[in-house]
């Protein structure tokens, strides 16, 4: 490594996840040659405060984990949880079936059962709740988890239906109680519940698998004036309340009508997102809006994954290469398959993450954590990928490059950083950086081009010469005595 004349030498770490085969790999020789491009730190300009980065836990992902050898079980979750791992911090669950369940359920099984006496949640205690403890028990900094329904029991809807259909005006205070039933619920298993988005998608899917329908209106109706006070009353107030919960492009439309007023934005602590509007764009104008409607709110990604795929097996240069194709390449409406091109899974993820970072995302939360060589199970046959894939059958475990691509932002960006302003002379190059609570310097560099890239890298007086591998994923580590 070599540095300017003219600075003293900047002391970092370098882990490196490529095309090439690195996986979260250290590096220590390298020689960048003719640096002509530079990446400086702003370490006074601090922007949002992040919440985490983690991953969903589904009935299907613990479904498959109870199939394996405990030996292979407990690797996973201690990939995912562990401080030697990814380092998970923040989680997402299901309340409710959804499709990536293996049937459908509700803990509100018995119609017009107004107080929810009969509320249970048996069907999440052989599969979700086991992950949910063992992942816990694997995890020595902790990690937040919100769940997020897909529909109410079709008793409460005006189609009777699991899927599509809308919550019945009379049943708005039942299901603001089945949110506060939930919390006792799982707290009485010994886990805690540090929030909820108010309804997965509430435009829908479709009418493909588990939905129900809101309007914006209706939405900030039910939060405002029924679930807010209610969580408030049975005093689970802290408990988080994050709106929307689909994609970026109808944001403005969203958060218009949920922060207008004092009252309308006093239960709501902000908002959340998916990614599926397109394959590249991580929409920026939308997300600066959504902040700059509320900025003092959380702006958290819900859920993001490779959809529409069958998952290829112990193949990462697939990973690597634009082969992908999603939803939108057959369904989406003429004017917007632009936005859908085949594309790169890592590309995609590491894209969209920094992208996110540097338009004021907090949070970033991955879809399963573990699905099998099919892309299940899902009863939909929605099959989907997922960072860890799995062969039950033969007891195998196979870690694809978005594990890694995730555990370049989880295991090295913790709760608490502040993000920091970067200026970057590359523009073939991504970069974001945060300062964690530790005092040390997270720096994610994604080079998607193939060509090898040289920088200097500096924060204040300091600076050092970098290179990364063309198609490849740094997490650069400035140690907390840096000044």
């Amino acid at each position: 490594m070599s540095c300017s004349k003219k600075q003293e030498q900047l002391i970092v770490e370098v882990y490196e996840t490529s095309a090439s085969g690195n996986k979260l790999t250290k590096i220590t020789d390298f020689s960048p040659e003719k640096v002509k491009d530079s990446i400086k730190i702003l370490s006074d300009k601090k922007l949002q405060t992040i919440t985490g980065f983690g991953g969903a836990f589904t009935e299907s992902s613990a479904y498959l984990l109870n199939k394996l050898s405990k030996e292979n079980r407990d690797k996973i979750l201690k990939a995912y949880f562990s401080k030697d791992g990814a380092n998970y911090s923040l989680t997402r669950t299901h309340m409710n079936s959804c499709d990536f369940s293996l049937n459908q359920y509700s803990y509100s099984p018995v119609e017009d059962d107004l107080m929810l006496e009969h509320f249970t949640i048996e069907d999440d205690m052989d599969d979700l709740i086991p992950m949910i403890k063992d992942a816990m028990s694997a995890s020595e900094d902790g990690f937040k988890i919100f769940a997020s329904p897909w529909t109410a029991a079709p008793w409460m809807k005006d189609n009777n239906d699991w899927v599509g259909g809308k919550l019945l005006p009379k049943y708005y205070d039942t299901w603001a109680l089945f949110f506060s039933k939930y919390v006792d619920a799982y707290e009485a298993e010994n886990i805690p519940i540090w929030g909820f988005t108010v309804e997965n998608e509430p435009h829908g899917n479709g009418n493909n698998w588990e939905s129900m329908h809101f309007t914006p209106e209706e939405m900030t109706d039910f939060v405002q004036n029924h679930l807010g006070p209610k969580l408030e009353a049975d005093g689970k107030g802290d408990k988080i309340i994050l709106g929307y919960d689909q994609n970026r492009e109808g944001l403005k439309e969203w958060v218009d009508v949920m922060y207008a007023t004092e009252e309308s934005s006093k239960y709501y602590d902000g908002t959340a997102i998916h990614w599926y509007e397109s394959t590249y764009d991580f929409f920026p104008e939308a997300l600066q809006y959504a902040h700059n409607k509320a900025p003092n709110k959380y702006l958290i990604e819900t859920e993001g994954c490779v959809d529409s795929e069958v998952p290829k097996w112990k193949d990462d240069i697939w990973y690597w290469s634009k082969e992908a194709t999603d939803w939108g390449w057959d369904w989406a409406p003429e004017h917007q398959k632009h936005l859908h091109p085949k594309y790169a899974p890592v590309n995609r993820y590491a894209r969209d993450i920094i992208g996110c970072l540097n338009n004021w995302v907090d949070g970033w939360v991955d879809w399963n954590m573990v699905l099998d060589r099919q892309g299940g199970p899902n009863w939909f046959k929605n099959w989907c990928v997922a960072p860890v894939i799995v062969d039950p059958d033969a007891d195998e475990v196979y870690f694809t490059p978005l594990y890694y691509t995730m555990a370049h932002f989880s295991k090295y960006i913790r709760p608490g950083a502040e993000v920091l302003d970067v200026e970057n002379s590359d523009e073939d190059i991504m970069v974001t950086a945060a300062k964690n609570p530790d005092g040390s310097i997270a720096v994610v560099i994604f080079n998607e081009g193939k060509q090898t890239k040289d920088f200097n890298l500096s924060l204040n007086e300091k600076a050092i010469n970098v290179q990364i591998k063309g198609q490849a994923i740094q997490t650069i580590i400035i140690p907390t005595n840096t000044k």
